[in-house]
């Protein structure tokens, strides 16, 4: 390949290489050896991919053989993706949340999000590293750390630029070029942070429109998985390879309906136009100078585009204090439902099976200690808590009919544009969905700004980045 052709393969959207695949100027295998090369080459420096699969290669050969003999599945037939390390695959790769103690499962079916990319015909070429427990550890833990993996750094300033949390491998991998695109998952914060600080799209979808069965859980109410890519597009489309009823996630099976099998015809390059946008004021005042011009700057391309902006609009529940209490609650019975069904072999079945081995491999289990862990511990996970229900009551009302939904009805807006990351836990508890696209650098590293809107409300959110983020063209590779 020449130096041209890498260059583009780093940045080549998903329906630029399915084009190219399709005219016979490139393949599935040479995608993996591209990225597998890639990963070797740059990976010692960020730690992003914990590791590869070994099968990909000739997953990639059976799908090249597919497409001349019966031709494509789709957009993603042979596409390489990588998975969060909370995520299962019912392969020889292993599934761990970045965890010592979880360092050899093997996982005997894969998580359902896993299968519908298969299914899809993408190439699942690895597992990415993640802040371990998905940052539900230790306070005193950094973003992007694991006991397994180490510390994912920032592409674009390795060391000195914050890579985000807890999907920080997929979302390093991707600004780096190593896949085509990762699925990362979300509580609060953990996809649209981690895309902020790598100059991504990241798509935290509404609770239950993708499946969260197979995936090492958090909170069983706010959890949920979601695409990390280099552009819009790319976020729609694997958005809607994922999208499915599954019979084994209750909120997945309250979603039916609700979902599109493909998203790609709501990439509206005119979706700016006419559109109600609030500008919620409160969560701007954090910003320091950078951050406030590219906020600023933002909002004026809105306007350029034709959106109609409702500047200064105030959300009753904005200075709420908000508590734990639904995860810390939430997180001990989660994991300890899935641990327990996990093989006999492995060291731990229970949350306080995953303390106790920490305890005695300190050195390297424990470089941050595991207070975050010990809480939840201390808690009796049956859920019927007052303290559990009352909180998960009170924020889910406060979120919704007092938050995003009051602002939405009271301005009769299309979505609420914050800056940054700016009202991820708001949207975490209401259950709803955000779409954070890049908006820019500062001296910090990068930066985005992210559409917010009611539940399943994924096809306005995609519509609207997409003409941001088509009439800006913000994101620069990382030079590696």
């Amino acid at each position: 390949m020449t130096l041209r052709s890498e260059e583009w393969l780093a940045e080549a959207d998903v329906l630029s290489l399915q084009q190219a695949m399709e005219r016979q100027e490139l393949s599935s295998v040479d995608l993996v050896t591209y990225y597998t090369q890639r990963i070797a080459a740059y990976n010692p420096t960020i730690h992003a991919v914990l590791e590869l699969n070994p099968d990909a290669l000739e997953i990639a050969e059976a799908l090249d053989r597919e497409r001349q003999t019966g031709g494509s599945r789709g957009p993603l037939h042979g596409i390489p993706i990588l998975l969060k390390d909370n995520i299962q695959t019912a392969d020889r790769m292993h599934t761990s949340a970045g965890s010592v103690c979880l360092a050899e499962h093997v996982a005997t079916e894969d998580a359902y999000i896993a299968a519908k990319l298969r299914e899809a015909g993408a190439v699942l070429l690895g597992k990415a590293n993640m802040t371990e427990w998905a940052n539900f550890m230790a306070v005193a833990m950094p973003s992007g750390y694991s006991s397994r993996g180490g510390q994912v750094v920032n592409p674009y300033g390795p060391g000195v630029f914050e890579v985000g949390g807890s999907s920080s491998g997929s979302g390093a991998a991707v600004a780096a070029g190593f896949a085509a695109g990762a699925i990362g998952t979300e509580t609060s914060g953990s996809i649209v942070n981690p895309a902020g600080h790598n100059s991504l799209v990241g798509l935290k979808p509404t609770i239950g429109l993708l499946s969260r069965s197979g995936i090492i859980p958090l909170s069983s109410s706010q959890d949920t998985p979601g695409p990390m890519t280099r552009s819009v597009s790319d976020t729609a489309v694997l958005l809607g390879a994922m999208t499915g009823v599954d019979a084994q996630d209750a909120h997945s099976q309250a979603s039916d309906g609700q979902g599109h099998r493909d998203y790609t015809p709501f990439l509206d390059r005119e979706g700016l136009q006419q559109a109600r946008i609030g500008i919620p004021r409160w969560y701007y005042q954090h910003l320091d100078e950078e951050e406030r011009q590219l906020a600023e700057q933002a909002i004026q391309v809105l306007r350029d585009e034709g959106a109609i902006v409702i500047d200064g609009v105030m959300l009753p529940c904005q200075e709420a204090v908000w508590d734990y209490n639904v995860l810390l609650y939430e997180f001990k019975r989660d994991l300890n439902a899935y641990l327990q069904k996990l093989d006999p072999s492995l060291p731990v079945h229970s949350l306080q099976e995953v303390i106790a081995f920490n305890e005695s491999h300190a050195e390297q289990a424990l470089v941050y200690g595991q207070d975050t862990l010990r809480w939840a511990a201390d808690k009796n996970g049956t859920l019927t808590e007052e303290a559990y229900l009352a909180s998960l009551h009170k924020y889910r009302e406060l979120t919704r009919s007092q938050g995003i939904d009051h602002a939405l009805k009271e301005h009769q807006l299309d979505a609420l544009f914050f800056p940054r990351d700016e009202g991820y836990d708001l949207a975490a508890r209401a259950g709803y969905p955000l779409l954070i696209v890049p908006a820019g650098y500062t001296s910090k590293g990068p930066r985005g700004v992210m559409f917010a809107a009611s539940a399943f409300s994924e096809p306005m959110l995609i519509k609207l980045a997409y003409a941001f983020e088509q009439a800006t063209q913000h994101r620069e590779p990382p030079i590696m």
